[in-house]
């Protein structure tokens, strides 16, 4: 078990983060976010955890074994440089791990040196993090790692070494404190698998408002009160219009082969595939389309490249243009016979409209100002982009006149959805007594003019159902289902769309032999998620006891508090 911790840690990551929710409905306060700093442990005074003081000593290991922990599972992002986390929450994972630890000691549970050893080469195998060291083969050195990762942060191989072995140790406190979900017997595991994989076989008639649009006059007044009573709905977000250069990388694939030479490129594909095989390239079925895929790869890498390069000379030949001005930009391009665009504004939150920008093209648009017109070359999965501002432009509501059709539009809709759901609600009514009087579900459908639909039988279990076409939510469909008995009508049921009615028609038997063939493998599911609910409920008690007199966690709180007040 011990030596499996890459395998598990994940799990541990998700108790851990779930402890930390639990923490929020303890303290009764939802926290601000920032953008930076760390836990905070100051003023000397650590708390108390099992009634005995916390040294600076071990607060210290706890927050660097969180912090390396982090790190591994947060996309290799430090917390304190993540912006949704706050100093209570990271301080709040820091004093939850010392108390975990504590518990752990008590209850005698340990990790001797060659387990910890074998843990933290695991780690360092971590497919993620030797793409991230460019590793292919064996393990990222630690030395690397150290150098790369650790020492940058004040960290070193000891913390890492620690580290991996009091993650051990966690682990095997998990499963002690939710042993008893072990106890899940296999018949009552059969049961929970019948339930789950009990199929309804049913009908259902959807009311959609787009069938009630035709029945929604539109007069100037209705429009007008419409976006009064929704003007704030209408405000749009601060934004910014740039003009930009791409260099994408498909301009430059001819030339990158014929740099790269046929003979050369042969030999990179091949070495590449004989040091990585199939492996190397999952998607591929042979070993021909691998060396394709491969062939592409070392192309576009060479084609990203030169790519670059034209990037960086254009944007150097702009930002030495005196004086500097942002039409530079395009007065150069044109000079060049490049081609410049320009995107309709946009938000910071959706990117332009006109294409799917990267992440760093819109924060790049939104870091640009009147003093700093220009950024690049900025690098997207593509291409490579050189910008610069044209205009800031901040929030406002539009008046009437310029969005009238969209108002007109959206009061459509809204009335439109109103009638449908009510006749939906009224057509309840009207159902159950024909159902009553022996009339079949289509059959009243029919009368009333409406369409009727069957779906494919489906269970708790059902992943899909495709001939829903995105009308109403799985989960929606289930509860009414699995909430109405057999030869009865639901409730009407509200969608974002409007609504449904669902008829179950049938109860269908769960198929024995698949049970047979699934329950291993549905035992040993359900026997781990019991595990989970133990522990996570003991995490919440204890933590409840143990962390709420901690002294810098009521400081955090009280001035996360504060600040929102503030607001």
């Amino acid at each position: 078990m011990i030596g499996t911790i890459r395998k598990h840690s994940s799990w541990l990551w998700i108790i851990i983060a779930g402890a930390t929710i639990v923490t929020f409905v303890w303290w009764g306060a939802s926290v601000p976010t920032r953008g930076g700093g760390g836990g905070g442990g100051g003023g000397g005074d650590f708390g108390s955890i099992y009634g005995k003081d916390i040294t600076q000593d071990e607060y210290s290991a706890a927050k660097n074994d969180y912090f390396i922990f982090s790190w591994l599972h947060n996309g290799f992002q430090w917390p304190d440089q993540d912006p949704n986390l706050s100093n209570f929450q990271i301080d709040q994972q820091i004093y939850l791990r010392i108390m975990l630890l504590r518990k752990a000691q008590m209850m005698g549970i340990t990790a001797d040196d060659k387990a910890a050893e074998s843990a933290a080469g695991n780690l360092l195998s971590s497919p993620d993090l030797m793409r991230a060291f460019h590793v292919r083969g064996g393990s990222v050195p630690i030395d690397s790692f150290v150098k790369g990762v650790l020492q940058p942060k004040g960290f070193t191989a000891d913390d890492l070494e620690r580290f991996a072995r009091n993650d051990l140790i966690l682990q095997q406190l998990v499963q002690s404190i939710g042993m008893a979900g072990q106890l899940f017997t296999p018949e009552e595991a059969a049961s929970a698998w019948r339930r789950e994989n009990e199929d309804r076989k049913a009908q259902i008639v959807f009311f959609s408002a787009t069938n009630y649009l035709a029945q929604v006059p539109v007069s100037e007044m209705n429009v007008g009160g419409f976006y009064t009573n929704y003007m704030s709905y209408y405000r749009l977000p601060d934004r910014v219009q740039i003009s930009y250069v791409e260099f994408n990388v498909t301009n430059y694939l001819t030339a990158a082969e014929k740099k790269i030479g046929a003979t050369n490129l042969d030999f990179q594909v091949s070495s590449i595939f004989a040091q990585d095989g199939m492996e190397g390239v999952p998607d591929a079925k042979t070993p021909d389309e691998a060396k394709a895929e491969i062939r592409q790869f070392v192309i576009r890498k060479e084609a990203m490249t030169e790519a670059n390069n034209d990037a960086n000379t254009f944007a150097n030949a702009v930002f030495q243009q005196t004086p500097a001005s942002p039409a530079n930009l395009a007065l150069l391009a044109r000079k060049k016979e490049l081609v410049v665009k320009t995107p309709a504004p946009f938000s910071q939150q959706y990117g332009p409209s006109e294409f799917i920008a990267p992440e760093a093209f819109t924060k790049s648009a939104f870091s640009l100002t009147s003093d700093d017109a220009f950024a690049g070359p900025v690098q997207g999965p593509y291409a490579y982009y050189v910008m610069a501002l044209d205009k800031q432009l901040p929030s406002e509501i539009p008046p009437l006149t310029a969005i009238h059709d969209e108002v007109a539009r959206d009061y459509q809709t809204q009335v439109a959805l109103a009638l449908a759901r009510r006749a939906g609600t009224n057509f309840v009514t009207t159902l159950n007594l024909r159902l009553l009087s022996g009339r079949t579900f289509p059959a009243v459908c029919v009368a009333a003019g409406l369409d009727s639909e069957e779906l494919p039988p489906f269970s708790l279990s059902t992943t899909e159902v495709p001939e829903l076409k995105n009308r109403a939510g799985l989960p929606q469909i289930k509860q009414a289902a699995f909430g109405t008995l057999v030869g009865h009508a639901s409730d009407f049921e509200q969608t974002d769309e409007g609504g449904f009615i669902l008829y179950v028609e049938k109860q269908l038997p769960p198929d024995e032999a698949a049970m047979k063939t699934q329950m291993p493998q549905y035992l040993a599911q359900v026997r781990r998620e019991q595990s989970f609910e133990l522990f996570q409920d003991w995490v919440n008690g204890e933590a409840g006891r143990q962390l709420r007199s901690i002294p810098q966690l009521a400081k955090e709180l009280q001035a996360a508090q504060a600040a929102q007040g503030a607001k």
